[in-house]
């Protein structure tokens, strides 16, 4: 039997169902009132971040430009601090050679020590001790990142650096041919005892940051390495480090942050001269933080507009440094969670 051409077969129930629900959707493009607040406040957030980096960054170089328009020495490469000219005839002349080198060298050393130990803790925590242990000691680290700069600062001047001599010692009797660990005796108060403090202090921040990494590794990933024969270290060796190694980069680089831009507790430890020691070990040094705290109060006008140049360049380093870390970690994007 012909059916008749303007004839339509009815909806199946479910089709009429879908069809009424599609038309009270709001249309496409169309946002609801708390989606519309909550993208305002974020882009907002991300614009006030932008603003305030490019304010701070503006002051510091008007403050930078007033600075060197009249220093008579070479602000790179001068090993003198002498913004009120004492020493040339009234002329300011001051550079921050030193403070580069002793800024930097801290800072790796620091790095050095702290990274090995926080990542075995890390490990050892993720991995190796019971629940009933590792809490513990995860509670116990998280403390460390707890106590002000200060009682670093005093501990390290009143505990640490009088009981380093027996060690500069050993390293001088063995590897004192390098130069680099030559010690002439006198006090420890040196960049090597600075870095010891600073590994202390940023020991926390690599340690809690690469547990959590680690504990983001897929088990299915360590099951097959252990199906396969492999022991515990090669399963770390194998799945758990590569997969944790972006985040083990961001937790250094958050370590090295807090270790370059340390005041107190560099003030509080180091005998500051403007002159670059061969040896880690010898007293003396300064880093930018440590010069900014203990002259900023006393200084002229003009001395601070140099201290402020110096602050510039701890900006910009720290700026290289967090910039450096981002391309590293994008090379290693296949290390990351989301294909696991």
């Amino acid at each position: 039997m012909d059916i008749p051409s303007n004839t339509t077969s009815p909806l199946p129930v479910d089709d009429a169902k879908r069809t009424d629900s599609t038309s009270k959707a709001p249309a496409r493009g169309t946002t609801r009132a708390g989606d519309r607040i909550f993208l305002g406040l974020s882009r907002g957030s991300g614009i006030a971040v932008l603003v305030i980096m490019g304010a701070i960054a503006a002051f510091l170089a008007y403050r930078t430009a007033l600075a060197l328009a009249d220093n008579t020495g070479n602000f790179l490469t001068t090993f003198e601090w002498d913004p009120a000219g004492i020493t040339t005839g009234g002329k300011p002349y001051f550079g921050i050679a030193v403070l580069v080198f002793g800024t930097v060298v801290s800072s790796i050393i620091a790095l050095v020590i702290a990274v090995p130990v926080a990542i075995g803790i890390a490990l050892f925590i993720s991995h190796y001790a019971p629940r009933k242990l590792a809490a513990p000691i995860a509670y116990v680290i998280d403390l460390l990142a707890a106590v002000p700069s200060i009682v670093y600062g005093l501990w390290g001047a009143l505990v640490v650096a009088p009981n380093l001599t027996g060690l500069y010692s050993w390293l001088d009797d063995y590897f004192g041919w390098t130069g680099i660990f030559e010690y002439q005796g006198g006090a420890p108060r040196s960049l090597m005892t600075v870095g010891i403090l600073l590994a202390i202090m940023i020991l926390p921040i690599i340690t809690n940051v690469s547990r959590e990494v680690f504990l983001q590794v897929p088990k299915m990933h360590e099951e097959a390495a252990l199906a396969l024969g492999a022991t515990r270290w090669e399963v770390i060796r194998m799945s758990v480090l590569p997969f944790g190694r972006s985040g083990i980069i961001s937790a250094s680089m958050l370590g090295l942050g807090r270790a370059l831009g340390e005041t107190i507790a560099v003030a509080t430890v180091l005998s500051p001269t403007f002159v670059i020691q061969a040896s880690v070990l010898d007293y003396g040094g300064g880093t930018f933080a440590q010069n900014i705290a203990s002259k900023f109060n006393e200084a002229t006008e003009y001395g601070q507009d140099a201290l402020i140049a110096s602050g510039l360049v701890l900006f910009v380093i720290t700026l290289l440094v967090n910039g450096a870390a981002r391309l590293i970690i994008a090379r290693r994007k296949e290390y990351s969670g989301a294909n696991a």
